[in-house]
């Protein structure tokens, strides 16, 4: 009898994502960390949650036309005496996204460095559903994740292969 392959599916903080690879010094080429999930972890769905821009409509294109299934959050801009900031927080989205999807997949991958999603790793550890725990920078996350130190996986290190090659040359 043939064994089941493990349904893995990623649910991905893409501001924590984005501004964590930044803070390494470059920037992540989506459609080729779409397709490392795919080859190295055989991720069937990527959820990518992300705060609704009105003029970004063709990142979102560009996003889903990679494979990911866009999560969008409503954001606030908030008027600064510098300028404008842009607030979308999605971890309520990343955690439901998760939660909807429970049934749908045997392990997850959880992108982020973020403390605020302990509460839902630690479930998903108990109910041994966690793959593994993506953290963009190494050297910038949640203190409140060490003990799930055994899943990380840190992608930092992985600026060759995700890199976005035309802003390297």
């Amino acid at each position: 009898m043939e064994e089941r392959k493990e349904k893995i599916y990623a649910f991905v903080d893409s501001q924590n994502l984005n501004l964590g690879i930044r803070d390494c010094g470059w920037r992540l080429d989506f459609k080729r960390f779409r397709i490392y999930l795919r080859d190295k972890y055989q991720v069937e769905k990527v959820f990518l949650c992300i705060g609704y821009v009105p003029g970004n409509e063709a990142l979102y294109t560009y996003l889903q036309s990679s494979g990911y299934i866009v999560v969008f959050k409503p954001t606030l801009e908030i008027k600064k005496p510098d300028g404008v900031l842009v607030k979308g927080n999605v971890d309520a989205e990343l955690v439901l996204h998760t939660m909807i999807e429970y049934q749908n997949y045997d392990k997850a991958i959880i992108v982020s460095g973020d403390g605020d999603f302990h509460c839902l790793i630690e479930y998903l550890v108990e109910n041994n559903k966690l793959h593994s725990l993506m953290i963009p920078n190494q050297k910038k996350y949640s203190v409140l994740l060490r003990k799930f130190r055994k899943y990380f996986i840190y992608l930092n290190s992985l600026e060759q292969k995700l890199s976005n090659k035309k802003e390297r040359e």
